[in-house]
Order: C-alpha cells, then sequence, then structure tokens
C-alpha cells in the first residue's frame, strides 16, 4: 500500500582516487621513432590499468589553448565556471600567508637582465647559491622604501620571490610584467584585463619603474658586476589577481575532498577549497614518492574523503628539460611506484592522466596535444584499448573529455550521479551529495 515492500537502494557509493601525472602528454617525437615518451616507455603496470579500465584523451579545453597546471587544476576540482583568482593568490595560501579577500596582490621575482634595441630582456633569475640568496635579501631590504611609498605588503619567499598585496586596489586583474617566454618577448608593460583594473595597473608599472632605477644603482649590484656576477636590476610580476568569495569543494562536488600535495601551489588549492591535506615532500626515488602518495591517499579515504588528488610533478618536469629519454626514464619509474593501481581500483574508481601536454622538443612551453585518460572502478566495462598512451588511448569509449567533465564522470562510475530532477543543496553539486541539510526535528517556536 505505501511502498514499505519496495527494494531498497544499496549503499554501493564508492570514493574517487585521481592519480595526475602533470605534464603527461606529449607529441611523437624523431628521437623515439615517431612514438610519444608514454607509448616508448615500459608501462606494464598502467598497460595493465588500461586493460582494465577505460580509456581516452584528455584535452583540457579543447584544441589549441595550452593551459597552465593551475588553470587546468581549477577546472578539473570544479570551478570552470566561477573566475579563476590568479595563481598568486594560491602560492600565497599555500606558504601560509593570510590573504584578505577583494585585495589585489601579485607575484613577484627578482631578475637579471640586458638592454637590447631599446627593449629590456629578461636573462636569467636568482640561483640556488647562498650568496645570490644574501644579495635578494639584502635587495628587498634596499627596495622597503619604495615599497611603502606604492602601498605594498611585501612578503618574501626566497630565491628573490615575493609576494606582494596592495590593500588600496580590490581588483588584481592585470597581465603579466615577467614575459616568461622571455626568449621570444622582452620586460613587458602591465595592462588592466578590464577596466575595474586600470588604477591597479597603473599604480603597478610606477612601481615597477621606481624599482628598477632602485637596482640599477644598488651597491648590492654593483659589487655584483665587479665579481663578474649579473646583477639583479630588475622586479617582474605574473600571476596578479586578487582573492574572492567561493564555495567550498564540499558545496561544489557534494563530497569531502582531499590531496597530498608536496608544493606551494598544490597547498594554496587545499587552503582555498577547505581540502584535507597530506603534505609529502618529494623523494628524490620516483618510484618510491609515488607509492608513497597512493598509501598516503588511503590515509585520507579512511579518514573520510570521498574524492583524492595524487599529484606528482616529475613528469612535467623531465619534459621540460626537452630530453624525451628523461621523460621515458620518469614515466617507467613511476609506473614500478603505481603497482597498486589494479588493487585500488577494487575499492575506488581510480583515473590516471595529466593536466596538459609538455612536449620533450624545444620550441614550445606546453600545448594543448591530448593526455592519455583511464578509468577503472570495480564495474567499469573494459574497452578494447591494451596499452597506455596516446594512440593507444584515442581508440577509448571514453572519447575526448575536458576538464570539466572529469569529476562527474569520475562520480558517475562511483554510483554517486548527481540526479538532475532532485535539488537536495542550493548549489548544484558534481556528485551526489553525502550530506543535505536535514529538517530539525522538534517542537517549532
Amino acid at each position: 500500500g505505501y511502498g514499505e515492500t519496495q527494494p531498497r537502494y544499496d549503499d554501493d557509493r564508492l570514493p574517487v582516487v585521481l592519480v595526475l601525472l602533470d605534464g603527461l602528454g606529449d607529441r611523437g617525437l624523431l628521437k623515439l621513432g615517431g612514438r610519444t615518451p608514454s607509448e616508448a616507455a615500459r608501462t606494464p603496470n598502467l598497460d595493465r590499468f588500461a586493460r582494465q579500465g577505460a580509456s581516452g584523451w584528455h584535452l583540457p579545453f579543447g584544441w589549441g589553448a595550452a593551459p597552465s597546471s593551475e588553470v587546468a587544476h581549477w577546472s578539473i576540482f570544479g570551478y570552470g565556471g566561477v573566475p579563476f583568482p590568479g595563481r598568486a593568490v594560491l602560492e600565497a595560501l599555500g606558504c601560509g600567508i593570510s590573504v584578505p579577500h577583494d585585495v589585489a596582490m601579485t607575484f613577484a621575482c627578482l631578475r637579471t637582465s640586458r638592454v637590447e634595441d631599446g627593449a629590456l630582456l629578461i636573462t636569467g633569475r636568482t640561483s640556488l647559491d647562498q650568496r645570490d640568496a644574501s644579495d635578494a635579501n639584502r635587495l628587498y631590504d634596499e627596495l622597503g622604501s619604495a615599497f611603502a611609498t606604492f602601498g605594498a605588503e611585501v612578503h618574501p619567499l626566497g630565491r628573490g620571490e615575493a609576494i606582494i598585496l596592495f590593500s588600496r586596489f580590490t581588483d588584481g586583474e592585470v597581465t603579466d610584467s615577467d614575459p616568461f617566454f622571455e626568449d621570444f618577448h622582452p620586460w613587458l608593460e602591465v595592462r588592466p584585463i578590464h577596466d575595474g583594473s586600470a588604477s591597479f595597473a597603473d599604480h603597478l608599472n610606477g612601481l615597477l619603474r621606481a624599482v628598477r632605477g632602485i637596482l640599477e644603482n644598488s651597491h648590492v649590484n654593483l659589487r655584483r658586476t665587479a665579481d663578474g656576477r649579473p646583477p639583479l636590476d630588475v622586479l617582474t610580476t605574473k600571476w596578479s589577481g586578487h582573492r574572492s568569495r567561493i564555495p567550498s569543494f564540499e558545496e561544489t562536488a557534494g563530497v569531502p575532498g582531499g590531496a597530498i600535495t608536496n608544493s606551494r601551489l598544490y597547498r594554496g588549492f587545499c587552503a582555498l577549497f577547505g581540502l584535507s591535506e597530506v603534505n609529502l615532500p618529494e623523494l628524490s626515488n620516483q618510484t618510491e614518492d609515488i607509492r608513497a602518495r597512493l598509501v598516503a591517499a588511503e590515509t585520507l579515504l579512511a579518514e573520510g574523503a570521498r574524492f583524492v588528488h595524487v599529484h606528482t610533478k616529475a613528469t612535467d618536469e623531465a619534459g621540460h628539460t626537452k630530453d624525451p629519454g628523461a621523460k621515458v626514464a620518469v614515466l617507467e619509474a613511476l609506473d614500478a611506484g603505481l603497482d597498486g593501481l589494479a588493487e585500488l581500483s577494487r575499492r575506488a574508481v581510480v583515473i590516471v592522466t595529466g593536466d596538459h601536454a609538455t612536449p620533450s622538443r624545444s620550441g614550445v612551453l606546453h600545448t594543448s596535444d591530448p593526455t592519455p585518460f583511464v578509468i577503472c572502478g570495480p564495474e567499469t566495462r573494459p574497452d578494447p584499448v591494451m596499452a597506455f598512451g596516446e594512440s593507444f588511448a584515442v581508440a577509448g569509449w571514453i572519447g575526448r573529455i575536458r576538464a570539466t567533465e572529469i569529476l562527474p564522470l569520475a562520480f558517475s562510475e562511483a554510483n554517486r550521479p548527481v540526479f538532475l530532477g532532485h535539488r537536495a543543496t542550493p548549489r548544484l553539486t558534481l556528485a551526489l551529495p553525502d550530506s543535505p541539510k536535514p529538517m530539525p526535528l522538534g517542537k517549532q517556536t
């Protein structure tokens, strides 16, 4: 009569683990016989994982645009529809700096330079030498009066880097003065992204020009020149922005999340999103490093996280060497530490992919080339793909997937799909929410 005899749903919801091999994607390289490093590397564990799961290509933002790690992760974590605050915010939070809302900020770095054809070319940065570190600290001390004049709150980070906040300005959306592609571009003028940041752009340009004048005449830099060392005579800025109020990861995804971190950037994501965190310093042995991260992920799952992000920078760093053999070697070392993937995928939905492509060839930094993507869980139906790598994954059933689609796919495979005909939370979540607000009971007054 009332439905009490209807079958009840089993609670077979699973956690999700995302194993992110930074910069995994690549291009076919002559030195590897036209193969990518993922195709050329001997990766028996990843091959077995691909055979058990379903594969595809991760194209974070489609063809063409080359994403940075922070922008790709912003969308992967489910914030594709939320304005990105600027990496400076994440770097600051990741090293424990208090970041107020709606305060313009930037990431600054002392650099070496030369003037050529009327343009200032950036040539280098502060080295790891202790003398350079001491010189950078003294230079920041010398710049104190200029920073004070421009209302800049400076937080040195070491190696000539600093976070700078400007409490007078609420909008930090301006362009970089750091050329980033210093082989192609000179020191750049800061420009506003929109009308609301025009005054901050003018202010920051004024500061940078004033700092340049002080650095050119600094006794520290004059001594460096006499010693045959290049002067640290320019300050560059990048990743500018401001912190806005955004929902937590649990509000966005519907489930609590966690991450295994080893850098300021990913610690910053944890602080901003309210993710549980296990911070593991990177081990020199890449096999043991990734193995330790998977063990730490199990700890977070046991403590209640229903999504865990496991990240390694090793693949990206190998790509930036522009030595294809180095990336092959890193992939083989990581594969040996991923021998627990098959067992983990019996208890969780596990994804292995990258955030972007870092080709092992000179001339490009990141590209939009596809990255292998594999998803596997206890109920995943295997597709015909038999090995890990770009040319294999293209035949997989997942097809082409964008950054914003990764978590919805994972939560669906984990028996947690958000049901679009039901609203349990004010914000539409990526997964069926774990803890919607219950109606309070008791006598109402």
